[in-house]
């Protein structure tokens, strides 16, 4: 009788790449995701700007985001996490610097896009892929704990912001964030590195296995059919993103009011981003990735229902923590569906057409509420493109079933 396997011991420091991670997500993609929806009204006040074109400027970061997620995703492949962080690290600090010195839109356009291109987008691919590589089990939950950083920062980046807002003015506002940006993530990007070798699962270690997976796709073919999901799933994602917290300043409360439900909305996604990290490890990433994208379809239009600071509370805990899910199950069933050797720029791919949904959906939540003078016209295209993405992300379960129960009668029939 064979003598039972006892567990590899996995390193200890790979809690140390979680957490330093997560830390970084949230300085960086709080400020580059939905940051500048805190500016919508101020920047508006000062200069005469339409949300429309103020909204450019979380376009603009974005699109820079997006490209620079490809060539950052390739280059992570390759080369040193630390180095690329510490590279993203600095450049994001310096440019939400020179914004606050910014006096015409296009500076910001410009600076935005320069630090979504060279900034974030070296950090938030290679982070994510890097804390893949450090776990052989329970990856879902650390992925998720990971990219519950990104959602307190997406929550508490504007909240901190709106009250630097009302105590130094927008200017003071993006020259504190600036200073922060580059006191805190040029340390924790000296903590970050691949794991050595002994330190290596030894799934992934080996390279025989290190390119299998158990879907029955190609993946160029996963890439493909994931960023055309994700496409419109971030569509409907970036309007309360972006324009919750103007639509509450429209229902009367201050911009600190506003700023605060948003943060506790994100602060309840924390948990929804580790739970659904877990649904994934027991139910398969894109089942729940389907759920969680169900959940911010169906719920989402409810937010022009509220007009009380405290039903805008509740239902915002409700949404924020199946919304959350998204992300985590979304980078998961990357991981799992595309093998170790291209997974980075697999990701990066994938994070390119995210962030242009996301840029697209936030602009034109600014650009219909100028025509219209109210959101409902935005929700609604929140709601259209969120069903699509429903669509696509099924359509990819059921092919992957039939491919798996067509592959096992071949190989029942060959024996």
């Amino acid at each position: 009788m064979p003598a039972p396997q006892t567990p590899e011991k996995e390193p200890a420091y790979r809690w140390v790449i979680v957490t330093a991670s997560a830390v970084m997500l949230a300085v960086s993609m709080g400020m580059m995701v939905n940051g500048t929806s805190v500016f919508l009204i101020p920047l508006n006040e000062a200069f005469g700007w339409q949300r429309g074109a103020v909204s450019l400027i979380n376009f603009y970061g974005l699109l820079g985001l997006a490209f620079g997620g490809i060539a950052m995703g390739r280059i992570a492949d390759r080369a040193s996490v630390r180095h690329i962080t510490l590279f993203g690290a600095t450049v994001l600090g310096l440019c939400i610097l020179g914004a606050s010195r910014a006096t015409e839109l296009w500076q910001f356009y410009v600076l935005f896009f320069l630090g979504g291109f060279f900034g974030a987008a070296s950090l938030f691919t290679p982070l994510i892929t890097n804390v893949g590589v450090w776990f052989k089990r329970g990856v879902g939950v650390a992925i998720g704990i990971a990219s519950a950083g990104q959602a307190l920062g997406q929550g508490l980046v504007p909240y901190a912001l709106a009250i630097l807002i009302g105590l130094l003015g927008w200017q003071g506002a993006l020259a504190t964030m600036g200073g922060v940006t580059l006191l805190v993530l040029i340390p924790l990007a000296l903590l970050i590195r691949k794991p050595t070798e002994q330190e290596q699962p030894k799934a992934l270690a080996n390279n025989s296995t290190q390119d299998q997976t158990t879907v029955p796709l190609s993946p160029t073919v996963v890439t493909i059919w994931m960023s055309a999901a994700v496409l419109f799933c971030c569509f409907c994602m970036s309007i309360p993103l972006m324009h919750l917290l103007p639509l509450i300043q429209d229902r009367g409360f201050s911009l600190e009011e506003a700023g605060s439900v948003v943060f506790v909305m994100l602060l309840v996604a924390i948990v929804g981003r580790i739970a659904f990290g877990k649904l994934a490890d027991m139910v398969g990433a894109v089942r729940a990735y389907w759920i969680a994208s169900c959940w911010q379809t169906v719920l989402i239009y409810f937010f022009l229902q509220m007009d009380t600071l405290t039903g805008f509370y509740i239902f915002a805990m409700i949404y924020g923590f199946g919304y959350a899910g998204v992300m985590t199950t979304l980078l998961v069933s990357v991981r799992v569906m595309v093998p170790l050797s291209r997974r980075a720029s697999a990701l990066g791919f994938v994070m390119m057409f995210a962030y242009l949904g996301h840029a697209i959906g936030g602009y034109q939540g600014g650009f219909f509420f100028d025509i219209t003078g109210n959101y409902t016209l935005s929700y609604t295209n929140a709601v259209i493109a969120g069903v699509i993405n429903l669509i696509i992300v099924g359509s990819l379960y059921i092919t992957i079933n039939r491919r798996r129960v067509a592959l096992s009668d071949t190989a029942a029939l060959a024996t």
